[in-house]
């Protein structure tokens, strides 16, 4: 009797070391906060895939760069030093370039338009280009608030804008609007910005209304031109190495749930816009709307510079134009 327990006692233990073993953690990297909307829907896909995957992977998020900037975390992805990463479309677009399309001033009004058009045949396609060009797969995509200007400088008039030192996301569909606005681009991490507003560096950024209340850029510059010129997407990338080694069912599981989440964004940032412009107005801060007739030729200038460079550009906008 005393051996048949210890067997069945002996096995048991075997049984929960295999699951255990069998366990994966899947290693998620963001540039944002761990406050932050994006690093939010990382976590919630990752409490969901654990309950759905039987406890068969468990995420593991790490917030704010801390596994490096956006350029490192892709390589990390390519090599397949990182299992899942939550990066900015630009980034993306540094190494694809049919994905500065979607970054085209006034391609969507709000954040609604642009959550319907990421989900559009266009742009889903656009994800297919990515496992044969950056060695990642393109799981989903969302939002985040529309871009706009913070300025620590009156702008009432585009050509206020003209030899202005102005903080941006370094990649091409931003650094050709502003150098066709004559703005001086400025790159540097948004973590710096903060300072570089009060000591000069900069004279205004390209953000949003999320950055600019949480990070209290409001404190060290008091315009904000609301011209809701850019969306600006954020797309869930898996190595593409972890990916080949997958099932079928893990994948579309993965696929589902980092879709499902992602999405949630713009409900978020529907209701948190209107909610983050009433705080930053009563924080004393100018908010001024303008659009598209404020920035002029510059537009145009624009449009012609891209649809030479990728033919989704024409595809988005005519999808655009039904929503």
């Amino acid at each position: 009797m005393k051996i048949t327990i210890r067997l069945l006692c002996t096995l048991g233990f075997a049984a929960v070391f295999s699951a255990s073993a069998m366990a994966k953690d899947l290693r998620l990297g963001l540039i944002v906060p761990g406050t932050h909307a994006w690093t939010q829907a990382a976590q919630a896909m990752g409490e969901e895939l654990k309950e759905r995957s039987d406890g068969q992977y468990n995420v593991v998020v790490f917030p704010a760069g801390q596994l490096g900037n956006e350029a490192r975390m892709l390589q990390q992805l390519q090599t397949g030093a990182l299992d899942i990463a939550f990066l900015t479309a630009a980034e993306v677009a540094n190494r694809v370039p049919d994905f500065g399309a979607l970054f085209a001033p006034y391609l969507v009004r709000d954040v609604v338009q642009a959550g319907q058009l990421l989900n559009g045949e266009t742009a889903q396609a656009m994800l297919d280009q990515l496992p044969a060009k950056a060695g990642v797969v393109g799981l989903g995509y969302g939002v985040a608030g529309m871009r706009l200007m913070l300025n620590a400088f009156p702008t009432d008039t585009v050509e206020a804008i003209g030899g202005r030192k102005i903080r941006i996301t370094p990649f091409p569909p931003v650094q050709d609007f502003y150098r066709l606005l004559d703005a001086a681009s400025t790159p540097m991490p948004v973590t710096d910005v903060y300072d570089a507003l009060a000591n000069g560096q900069v004279d205004g950024v390209d953000a949003d209304l999320e950055l600019i209340w949480k990070l209290r850029l409001y404190e060290r510059a008091n315009t904000v031109l609301q011209s809701n010129h850019m969306m600006f997407p954020v797309i869930g990338l898996m190595s593409g190495r972890l990916w080949a080694q997958m099932s079928e069912k893990d994948r579309g599981m993965i696929r589902e749930l980092t879709r499902k989440h992602l999405s949630t964004l713009t409900a978020h940032y529907e209701k948190a816009e209107a909610d983050t412009q009433t705080r930053i107005e009563q924080a004393g801060v100018k908010v001024t709307p303008v659009g598209p007739e404020f920035f002029g030729d510059t537009l145009q200038q624009w449009e012609d510079i891209w649809q030479e460079k990728t033919p989704e550009l024409v595809d988005l906008r005519r999808e655009a134009a039904d929503l």
